[in-house]
């Protein structure tokens, strides 16, 4: 029975066995051939396939349904809905599944049909010994010589319809015909034929790149030129993560652009379709399909030149096309009909065209948000007053653009293919003549005159009655008076030119001039300050600042104030109380901390303020319990009041204002929790055309400070964009800056870029308001905070602008680039900071460790 049952076993043993066997000859060539590279005189045959290292690509053989022939192509592996990136034999298809590839003995790699006849090759004209292909996972298939070690061939220089992320295509000419250009994207002729179809899509670099696509030699759609950050032509190429284009240069100064996704994970394409569109998809993991996230033109306006020359096509009206200003239809019968292809013609020709003796010269018209017209010229111009007179020189010239980012430019001739771009296109200014640049001209010419007499006739009044009433002028509670000994006051009041002269030593506002002339305060005597605030007990201290303590007094009146005693030991405190008190004298503003009066006796310098109920922004965001108390609405609400004080100092004001010390200690919040921007003892006074100064004194708090300050001592506007950036991350996430000291990241703006890198921006809102806030809104303000603390000044944006991202969702934001550079440094970098610096470079750091000299 054993004997039987051992049989048994066996027998079945045998058969396992033997079905292994046969089961592994059948798969042999699978493994033999599931490898990412062949050498010379190896060959792949139909039905095995090169896979890449990192099992993303997979390049072989391929047919359609219902379809014998065969063509070999690189393709997403494991993905169910196929992506063909890449054809080798697009016009020449095997008609059988008798077909291989390999690599002859000249080094060339080549696609045999059944007859050993080449179908396809990579026509390398350098014989070499010793080729060998790998398919590398970005999806480049690499033909090396390894005696050399050189690539001599690879197939992201000879693409088919597809770009692939890591592709270098140059940024330079060609008008998409001949399909050996390199490189050209030539689109499939139907969704199951890949020969060349009847769109190509190529890089125009006759003035900034951007990208066309033509139907044969028409051209069909342009992108618009590229500013250094994104195509401006493009409605939806925003800022957002799913955009990484870049302009580079090789070693022989050649420029090309390159895509590079943030998640290398992703599986991204872009693609120029058989119908013409060019598409950018995405595949989607979860729903096992591929969403397209740019794409196609599905306005008449994006498709090119749609209302023809000097016209301006604009979906937003129910007349898609309207003639410039100064221009008329060139067919009014069929303009009318609604055929706008044939433009419109100019109304007066130039005086420059005529050459006319008559008076009044060629004038420009702005025409804003614009997508700048096709075939522009780049004129090498400083400033916009060049940019203008390099257009005015050339008879022929018809407009001028000076746009961030590219520059000057120029156009001659007919103005092609101009489209509306609401909020986020360029400014156009079109040469007319003089006649037609309309009435407003002119009637701007009768205000100015107006406005220049009428305010000779205030000023003579205003003469008249200061002169009238000059002897009735006394000191009382509404100046602010120096002090004798017995706190009695002077009898003239201190005005900015009296406190030049009481203060030694150069000041800031000393800059430009003496703006603040005639400034006056309330005065405040010195006793009744000790009386109000209880002779600064510490039961009625609100704070330290970084020039002294801040108590909570309260007026015989009953109003309650708040009064900064400026240090004795601090050797700025003169210049600091000097500044602030002319500068906030000469401030109102609804975001702006009140500043009632001040008193001077000795040494004691004091300022009052409006008081602060709910003290400042630090103590509720950074406390764990208090910060229970902002909400993402009353977040929101502090952002966008710091954004509208920010933006009053900067441009609305007397003054152009740079605050150099944001941050949340220094904004104050009143009953209603509304933000007030406070203490302004550093900040500095600009002049009308001034942008940039620079300082032997740095000052203010590290980790708000912008790198080009911190480091070199210049400041500007974008000096404060820089520290609202810092201040705009602090209030979504509920995170100190200087919390990361000791963390793997070495600020919040590096935590906040990993976390924006890795697609989990989410993560940086603060969790007891992540659920609650609008995900769209919360990522937008972290979007516009990166933008905000980007290394490079010129690249930050203005507060106009900071504030109109903020408060309209259809604006579209650029994409930030990763900080390379902050101006937080963890304890110890920040001590050999300090002992590095030359004794030259004067460095006061508020509410730090450090404080160099």
């Amino acid at each position: 029975m054993f004997k039987d049952m051992g049989m048994i076993i066996g027998f079945k043993v045998s058969i396992f066995m033997l079905l292994s066997f046969f089961s592994f000859l059948c798969f042999y060539p699978l493994f033999l051939h599931a490898a990412n590279s062949i050498k010379q005189n190896e060959s792949i045959k139909d039905g095995s396939t090169l896979v890449s290292e990192g099992l993303k690509f997979e390049m072989g053989f391929f047919s359609f349904d219902n379809s014998s022939s065969r063509y070999v192509g690189i393709w997403y592996h494991n993905i169910p809905t196929s992506a063909y990136v890449w054809v080798a034999n697009r016009e020449k298809p095997i008609r059988n599944r008798e077909g291989s590839i390999t690599i002859k003995n000249d080094g060339n790699l080549v696609v045999l049909d059944d007859n050993n006849s080449e179908v396809w090759s990579s026509n390398i004209s350098i014989q070499t010994k010793n080729s060998s292909v790998v398919l590398r996972n970005d999806g480049n298939l690499v033909l090396s010589d390894a005696e050399v070690g050189k690539e001599i061939w690879q197939s992201f220089e000879e693409p088919t319809d597809t770009y692939l992320p890591g592709m270098k295509v140059p940024a330079s000419g060609g008008n998409g015909i001949e399909k050996n250009q390199n490189p050209t994207f030539w689109s499939w002729k139907s969704t199951k034929d890949p020969s060349f179809g009847n769109y190509t899509m190529s890089v125009d670099s006759d003035a900034s790149p951007q990208i066309v696509v033509f139907e044969g030699e028409k051209r069909r759609w342009r992108s618009g030129y590229w500013d250094g950050r994104v195509f401006t032509g493009v409605p939806n190429m925003t800022g957002s993560y799913l955009f990484g284009f870049r302009l580079n240069t090789n070693d022989k100064g050649g420029r090309y652009f390159v895509y590079e996704a943030l998640n290398n994970s992703d599986k991204i394409r872009f693609q120029i379709g058989w119908d013409g569109y060019e598409r950018q998809l995405r595949w989607n993991e979860d729903e096992k399909e591929w969403n397209v996230l740019q794409t196609e033109p599905s306005k008449k306006c994006e498709f090119y030149n749609s209302c023809g020359g000097f016209a301006v096509c604009d979906v937003s009206h129910s007349q898609v096309c309207r003639c410039i200003q100064g221009f008329e239809p060139t067919d009014m019968n069929s303009w009318k009909n609604g055929n706008w292809s044939k433009g419109c013609k100019r109304m007066t020709p130039l005086k420059a065209e005529t050459g006319s003796n008559s008076s009044g010269e060629d004038g420009f018209l702005v025409q804003r948000d614009l997508k700048l017209p096709d075939f522009a010229h780049l004129v090498n111009a400083v400033d916009t007053n060049e940019c203008e007179n390099n257009c005015l020189k050339n008879s022929s010239c018809t407009a001028y653009a000076n746009a961030i980012g590219i520059g000057c430019m120029i156009w001659f001739g007919e103005l092609a293919d101009v489209q509306s771009l609401e909020n986020y296109g360029n400014a156009l200014n079109i040469r007319l003549a003089d006649s037609d640049l309309g009435d407003g001209k002119k009637k701007t010419k009768i205000w100015i005159i107006l406005a220049v007499g009428v305010g000779l006739i205030c000023l003579g009044i205003f003469a008249w009655l200061i002169w009238r009433f000059k002897r009735k002028f006394k000191v009382s509670s509404t100046t602010c008076s120096n002090t004798n000994g017995d706190d009695q006051p002077i009898s003239e009041p201190i005005r900015s030119k009296d406190l030049s002269a009481e203060f030694s030593g150069s000041v800031d506002l000393s800059l430009v001039g003496n703006p603040l002339s005639g400034a006056e305060l309330s005065l405040f005597s010195f006793s009744s300050i000790v009386i109000a605030t209880n002779n600064f007990s510490e039961e009625n201290k609100l704070g330290q600042g970084g020039f002294g303590p801040v108590y909570k007094g309260k007026l015989p009146e009953g109003e309650q104030i708040a009064v900064k005693r400026l240090s004795k030991q601090s050797s700025q405190g003169s210049e600091e109380f000097k500044n602030e008190m002319m500068l906030i004298a000469k401030l109102q503003h609804v975001n702006l901390v009140r500043l009632l009066g001040c008193s001077i006796q000795g040494e004691e310098k004091l300022l009052v303020y409006e008081y602060m109920p709910n003290k400042s922004l630090d103590f509720f965001l950074f406390d764990p319990v208090k910060q229970t108390k902002l909400d993402w609405t009353r977040r929101f609400e502090i952002i966008e009041g710091i954004a509208r004080g920010l933006l009053y100092l900067h441009r609305d004001s007397r003054l152009r204002i740079i605050h150099r010390d944001l941050k949340a200690s220094n904004i104050l919040l009143d009953e209603n929790m509304n933000p007030k921007i406070s203490d302004f003892g550093l900040a500095r006074i600009f002049g009308g055309n001034q942008n940039e100064a620079n300082t032997a004194r740095v000052v203010g708090t590290y980790g708000y400070m912008s790198p080009e300050y911190a480091m070199e001592g210049l400041f500007s506007i974008k000096s404060d964009v820089y520290s609202f950036g810092v201040l705009l991350l602090e209030i979504v996430s509920g995170r100190k800056n200087t919390s990361f000291r000791h963390s793997y990241d070495p600020s919040l703006i590096g935590y906040a870029w990993r976390l924006w890198s890795e697609e989990r921006v989410m993560e940086l809102v603060d969790p007891l308001i992540r659920d609650s806030s609008p995900k769209s809104k919360a990522m937008r303000c972290i979007h516009i905070g990166m933008l905000c603390v980007q290394d490079s000044a010129t690249h930050r944006p203005n507060m106009s602008s900071v504030l109109l991202m903020l408060e309209s969702e259809s604006t579209t934001l650029p994409l930030p680039s990763q900080p390379l550079v902050t101006s937080m440094r963890r304890y110890t970098d920040t001590e050999e900071f300090h002992t590095q610096q030359d004794s030259s470079y004067d460095i006061t750091v508020s509410d730090s460790v450090v404080t160099g000299r």
